[in-house]
């Protein structure tokens, strides 16, 4: 892969800006995001300016390939590599597919009360099956079951039987970035707040919730 990416940004007065990437620096980006999602508990931003940006690079990667001489070693290494990163990119997708399917009233919740300026977590094509989704379960949930019931039970509040995400599950981080006074709630009630230190480069093992703005800035990396 030998062009670059355009990314679009965010700087700090809230304006796009337009961010060059290399293949490999994209690539990590597209991991990052992988290994992220695969480990919080909750469904992050889309990324879906880096897939797009990866799709139209494994098309590059294969035109490349055509005119490349049959039978050279670098033909067959480039194909694995393209593998790995249709596998990498297909699994992010799938494993985002299925937190809509296991929390798609609490997302699309989040969706409805989300601030204008806020950044949209749902993809457009993530939404409209979100929304599908919602749709079918409604109507399935009807056809099965409600119509049977009395008219006073015939209402299914899917917010309070659906299960929220665990943003108090545990997870492993390294740190990317160095924090300072990152506060750490307590388990019981007999303990007390508290304040740590995170240096570039350590690990840690510790709630979600008190991390997850850090997970959402880039600062750390879900492992």
């Amino acid at each position: 892969m030998a062009e670059e990416a355009d990314l679009l940004g965010q700087d700090s007065d809230g304006d796009s800006e337009e961010v060059v990437l290399t293949p490999a620096e994209l690539i990590d980006r597209l991991e990052q995001a992988w290994m992220n999602e695969k480990f919080a508990p909750e469904l992050l931003e889309n990324k879906s300016e880096i897939v797009e940006c990866v799709m139209e690079q494994l098309e590059h990667m294969e035109e490349n390939l055509k005119r490349a001489k049959k039978g050279d070693l670098k033909v067959s290494i480039h194909q694995m590599e393209m593998e790995r990163i249709r596998f990498v990119l297909s699994s992010y997708l799938r494993c985002r597919l299925m937190k809509i399917e296991k929390f798609f009233p609490h997302i699309l919740e989040k969706e409805k009360t989300r601030r204008e300026e806020e950044p949209s977590i749902l993809s457009p094509e993530e939404f409209v099956f979100a929304k599908e989704f919602l749709a079918n379960t409604e109507t399935y949930l009807k056809d099965a079951a409600l119509k049977h019931m009395p008219p006073n039970l015939q209402k299914v509040d899917l917010l309070r039987t659906v299960p929220k995400p665990d943003l108090d599950a545990y997870v492993f981080l390294r740190v990317k970035e160095r924090q300072e006074n990152i506060l750490v709630e307590p388990e019981s009630d007999e303990q007390r707040d508290y304040v740590i230190d995170m240096e570039e480069g350590s690990q840690h093992l510790i709630r979600y919730r008190t991390i997850a703005p850090l997970v959402a800035s880039g600062a750390v990396q879900l492992i």
